[in-house]
């Protein structure tokens, strides 16, 4: 992987850029962006991020723009400093304010895309023998967090299947924002239990690398929404789950359905997604109660060990998300991210974990350069 940072001091915009560039293969790029100073308004936070992301597309030239999150400290307030039209581009927002003071801070993934544009609600890239599916912002109107969550699983299924696609064959990453975890946790899990077992996602065959953390949506009576990524075209034997035994457990020992990590192997490398990890034990028990520093090694400790488990460093590291329950913890974690991955597109955000026990929780993606010849590359 390569790393480099980038900062427009013009516009207090700062971006670290992680790419993955192989001669005769496929480029792409993970970018996050923060402000630099956030003492201007939430209007100009918003479109000097937006110039930015600009600018950055412009000097990648080979790529484009196939994802965008934005982290925001005020989602019904700010909506409308979103810029309208951003093409065939998934979009996702969440509230999860970023903990350096800004009011935004945006996270990009950039490939080349080699189909035409698809007249679909998903924003789908197509390349090599692949079709790679991005929905985002999926919700539902409903009474509770249950019910939302059951609509909005059987309208992702419904979206999939459009497209020729399944749950269970297909979805490779899911993210699920509750707002009110403490309370709605439970029953977010609970629906989304049924929903895999129609599906036929059981602990006898496998779920989906997840990350469920708190976060709100641009609608307040949205109590659950998720983001999602799927890929078509992938051939029996390119999916693995990883365990890392000797650090964590099966997560449905402890009532709950996701994979601790998924590994794609094409034939010119390797996708790594690990889902949202935190301080626990093969027991499933929290590791360092009360101290948020231990707990970030521990964190640390199992994520590695998952990578390991799929061949993966942390020089191969594309970007981490650290969720943070305490905003008061952020100091100390920030000096210790930036020690610890001094060159890989980070950013740390408010949204407490789904246990009131875990103060800190990270998700990542590692890109491996690994030839497999039974699979069409990237």
């Amino acid at each position: 992987m390569n790393y480099r940072a980038l900062e427009w001091k013009n516009l207090s915009v700062r971006a670290v850029l992680a790419g993955f560039c192989r001669p005769g293969g496929l480029p792409e790029y993970h970018a996050i962006l923060q402000m630099t100073d956030a003492t201007c308004d939430a209007a100009d936070q918003y479109a000097r991020i937006e110039t930015a992301a600009g600018l950055l597309s412009g000097e990648l030239s080979c790529v484009e723009i196939v994802w965008k999150r934005y982290f925001v400290s005020d989602a019904a307030g700010q909506h409308s400093f979103l810029p309208r039209e951003q093409g065939h581009t998934a979009i996702s927002v969440v509230q999860q304010p970023p903990l350096n003071g800004g009011k935004v801070a945006l996270w990009l993934y950039l490939i080349s895309d080699d189909g035409p544009a698809a007249d679909s609600p998903a924003a789908i890239v197509a390349h090599s023998n692949y079709r790679h599916l991005f929905h985002t912002q999926l919700h539902a109107i409903a009474t509770g967090e249950a019910e939302q969550t059951a609509l909005l699983f059987a309208q992702y299924a419904d979206l999939l299947a459009a497209e020729k696609c399944t749950l269970a064959a297909h979805c490779i990453r899911t993210w699920v924002f509750v707002q009110g975890i403490d309370t709605r946790y439970a029953g977010m899990v609970a629906a989304r239990r049924a929903c895999f077992e129609r599906a036929g996602l059981t602990k006898d065959t496998h779920f989906i690398a997840s990350t469920g953390i708190e976060g709100k949506y641009l609608r307040p009576d949205t109590l659950v929404f998720m983001d999602a990524y799927a890929v078509e075209g992938l051939q029996p034997g390119q999916i693995r789950y990883l365990h890392a035994p000797a650090h964590l457990n099966p997560t449905h020992e402890y009532g709950v359905t996701f994979e601790r990590g998924t590994a794609i192997q094409y034939g010119d490398r390797r996708h790594v997604f690990i889902s949202g990890t935190a301080s626990i034990n093969n027991r499933g028990e929290i590791v360092h109660p009360s101290d948020v520093m231990k707990q970030a090694g521990r964190m640390l400790e199992n994520i590695f060990a998952l990578l390991d488990e799929a061949g993966a460093g942390p020089n191969d590291i594309a970007y981490i998300i650290v969720y943070l329950r305490d905003i008061s913890d952020y100091r100390r974690v920030d000096t210790w991210l930036g020690k610890t991955f001094p060159h890989i597109p980070s950013v740390i955000v408010w949204a407490p974990v789904c246990r009131p026990g875990w103060l800190i929780e990270a998700e990542c993606m590692a890109i491996v350069a690994a030839k497999d010849e039974r699979f069409a590359a990237f």
